[in-house]
């Protein structure tokens, strides 16, 4: 089972620079997408609708802000677009997808590094968000979340550690709340089981200065999964060949069936039509 994972910074933008291009030759059998900033209606090109894929798009109230996506190889049995917190469901921060006992959901966690204010929403989003995380800890169910959690969890993943203590995205109560998610929840970093300890593994570059050139990153891109998953992941990297936004694809193969076959609502999506 392959898993991609990207926040687009605008599915739109992402499109022009060559993302659905790239997507073609990948043979994914889950795409999740963050930040699509684009509402459904602005969406009917086909190219949004990859052919093979069943697709859901949910979008924020806020025009051209925030929204997430989940693309799949077969229809789910059940796809759930809430999390029951109503500040940030109005905000399309989370698209979960159901196969049988695989659970697939794309998730876009508040940035907390504009302000003092947004800051605090992100910290409120952890609050509220950990049952939901701890209800599919325990559920039995095979999980993998993927998306932007908007921090950096080690030393190891970013680059100018040493500066950024003081700043969102590295905080200790970030960072904190990310321990309890691994040592508490029992959830594990899917990407840190390939690799462990490889520094300069990076998934987002600011746009300021060289720091693409530089490879100046942060990973706050994330597939975290339950244990029956991630203990399954067999490849894991970021692609950095071409530029499709200001993070890039996290994709990761897992030594995991993946259901073959394409339901109605991908075929109706292969010819362009709504999922």
């Amino acid at each position: 089972m392959r898993v991609i994972s990207l926040n687009a910074n605008g599915i739109r933008a992402a499109a022009r620079k060559g993302f659905y291009a790239w997507l073609a030759e990948q043979d994914a059998d889950i795409v999740c997408i963050q930040e699509t900033k684009a509402q459904v209606e602005q969406l009917a090109d086909p190219q949004f609708h990859p052919q093979g894929y069943w697709c859901r798009y949910v979008d924020a109230e806020k025009k051209g802000y925030s929204g997430v996506a989940l693309y799949a190889r077969a229809e789910p049995d059940e796809v759930v677009t809430e999390l029951g917190i109503d500040e940030f469901d109005r905000e399309g921060r989370w698209c979960e997808a159901r196969f049988g006992n695989l659970v697939v959901a794309s998730l876009y966690l508040p940035s907390g590094a504009s302000s003092e204010e947004r800051l605090a929403a992100k910290m409120r989003f952890h609050e509220q968000f950990l049952p939901r995380l701890k209800t599919l800890a325990d559920s039995g169910r095979d999980v993998v979340i993927c998306g932007d959690w908007n921090t950096a969890h080690r030393e190891i993943d970013l680059k100018n550690w040493r500066s950024n203590r003081k700043n969102s995205g590295f905080l200790p109560e970030e960072r904190a709340w990310l321990d309890h998610v691994f040592d508490e929840l029992g959830l594990v970093d899917a990407f840190r089981v390939v690799h462990p300890d490889t520094p300069e593994l990076y998934t987002w570059w600011s746009n300021r200065g060289r720091a693409w050139d530089n490879n100046t990153g942060w990973r706050i891109d994330y597939q975290i999964a339950t244990p029956t998953v991630a203990e399954r992941a067999r490849a894991a990297w970021v692609y950095t060949d071409e530029r499709f936004s200001d993070h890039a694809p996290l994709v990761l193969d897992y030594d995991y069936p993946f259901p073959a076959s394409v339901g109605a609502s991908a075929l109706a999506a292969a010819t362009g039509a709504r999922a």
